[in-house]
Order: C-alpha cells, then sequence, then structure tokens
C-alpha cells in the first residue's frame, strides 16, 4: 500500500458534517482523522468524546456494525473505546466513544520513540488476541470470507479498476492482478484462529504515558482469523509509519519469530481484499 494512499490526520480542520454538527450541539471540534474512503473522525474536548463519521454509499465502513463488535469486545474485557451514540441518516452514519486517556501509536512522541511503539503494537495484539475467545465470538474475518467479498466486487467489475498494483504494497506491483489472486487462493495453512482486530495498523493501537499498552480503535473488521491476518499488516503498517527497520519490535513484543510465507500471503491479501 503506497503511503499516499493511507489515511491520515488532515493538516487542518475539515467543517464537520451537518450529522456531527448537530450531535455536537455547536461545540468546538478537532478533526483528528481521515480515512482512505473519505471517513472523518473529530474531538470533542469538552464531552471527551470521539466522532466517527462516513457519507451513505461506502460500504467498506458499517459504523453501526463496528459498534456492535465494540460492544461485544468490551463485554469480553478487551481495552476498547466505550460505545456512547450510533446513528445514520440519508447522508451517512456517525458512531460516538469516549475518549481513553492514551496517544496513538502515531503520535508526534511515539513517532520520535518507534522502538518503544512497535513492541507496544506487538503487546497490544497479544493482549487482544489472548483476552477474546474465537470459539464465542459471533464474528469472521477469516480468510473465506475476505476473498468472497474480493470476488464479489471482481465480479461487479470494482476490483480490477480500484484494486490496481500502483495502489498495492511495493513488493506485489510487479505481480499482475490475475496472478495475484491465483496465488491467494492458496493460503497457508491456520496457525492458530484468535479474535483478531481486523485493520491493526499503527494508528489503531493507544499508548499509555509510559509507553505500555492502553487499547485499541477502529474496529470494525474485528473477526475470528488466523493470528497472523493482524500480526503481518501491524508490522508493515511500522514501515508505512516509522520507516524501515522496526517490525522486528512487534513480533518481540508479541513474542513471535517471524513467519516469511504467512507474512507474505496475508500482506497480499490486505492490498486485495
Amino acid at each position: 500500500m503506497q503511503q499516499d494512499h493511507l489515511a491520515s490526520a488532515p493538516e487542518r480542520d475539515v467543517d464537520p458534517p451537518e450529522a456531527i454538527a448537530r450531535l455536537s450541539q455547536g461545540r468546538p471540534l478537532t478533526t483528528v482523522w481521515r480515512n482512505e474512503l473519505g471517513g472523518l473522525t473529530f474531538f470533542d474536548a469538552e464531552e471527551r468524546c470521539y466522532l466517527k463519521w462516513t457519507a451513505a454509499g461506502t460500504p467498506e465502513i458499517d459504523l453501526a456494525d463496528e459498534g456492535v463488535r465494540l460492544n461485544w469486545a468490551a463485554a469480553q474485557g478487551a481495552a476498547v473505546p466505550r460505545v456512547l451514540r450510533a446513528g445514520a441518516d440519508a447522508t451517512g452514519s456517525w458512531l460516538v466513544t469516549a475518549a481513553i486517556d492514551s496517544e496513538s501509536a502515531v503520535a508526534p512522541k511515539w513517532i520520535a520513540r518507534p522502538e518503544i511503539a512497535a513492541r507496544t503494537i506487538g503487546l497490544g495484539l497479544r493482549k487482544l488476541h489472548e483476552r477474546l475467545d474465537p470459539a464465542t465470538c459471533p464474528f469472521d474475518w477469516s480468510v473465506d470470507r475476505r476473498l468472497r467479498r474480493a470476488a464479489e466486487r471482481r465480479e461487479r467489475g470494482l476490483w480490477d479498476a480500484e484494486w490496481t498494483p500502483e495502489k498495492w504494497g511495493e513488493t506485489h506491483r510487479g505481480i499482475s492482478p490475475d496472478r495475484a489472486w491465483a496465488l491467494l487462493q492458496d493460503p497457508p495453512a491456520l496457525d492458530r484462529p484468535v479474535v483478531c482486530h481486523g485493520d491493526a495498523c499503527a494508528p489503531n493501537t493507544l499508548l499509555d504515558a509510559a509507553g505500555g499498552f492502553a487499547a485499541h480503535v477502529d474496529l470494525g473488521s474485528l473477526g475470528v482469523a488466523d493470528r497472523w491476518a493482524d500480526l503481518a499488516v501491524a508490522a508493515w503498517s511500522t514501515e508505512w509509519n516509522y520507516g524501515t527497520g522496526y517490525e522486528r519490535f512487534v513480533y518481540e513484543g508479541y513474542g513471535i519469530e517471524a513467519d516469511p510465507s504467512r507474512i507474505a500471503y496475508y500482506r497480499m491479501l490486505w492490498d486485495l481484499s
């Protein structure tokens, strides 16, 4: 995934959509995040909450569904934000969650201390994977499910138009879409099923003031999958956010040795699905 396709914090505040302005009742908001699909996240300092919004007609993001996942994970004891409100209208949907006293792993403080941040990302994933029981999880993020969704988009003519090598990680850009699709049909044997985060990129881990793990955010894809589906992408994201040389600290924090074949497969699956 190219750096220019990554989600990021806007350089200046964005006018909130009408629904968000209504929810905030005129209180000042800070724009803290814009995702690849145009979704926005605002911070309400007075109420100490975050307001996420996505436009109608964005099937890749279901904020109501994310709220359900957050509530389930919280009930199992995972460190995730508390859901305050969720809703939708003709223009889009929104999710309001309580703030947690912490900072993202891509806050300036942790960008300057990438070894600490990367190790904590791995530790946080280990905590999540050990806390949630895949046998009781009602959500699925398996290879089969992700390939089915990608196949549906491909059949509708969307896959070839939107998922092009120019948007993939550098290691995948020399592979044709058809060849990549064929390679994905032969996944590695399952290592260990866990309840995966589903978007374990660095920005979605929160650190406390001392650099310890505080919580996870953005769990809209949370579901059962091989633990390497999370690990491969979490470690990869250190390259996008900190530069090269920090992947190993994610694996150290998790307490696992790198598995090159599983890492390669799940990174290609991430790019294409």
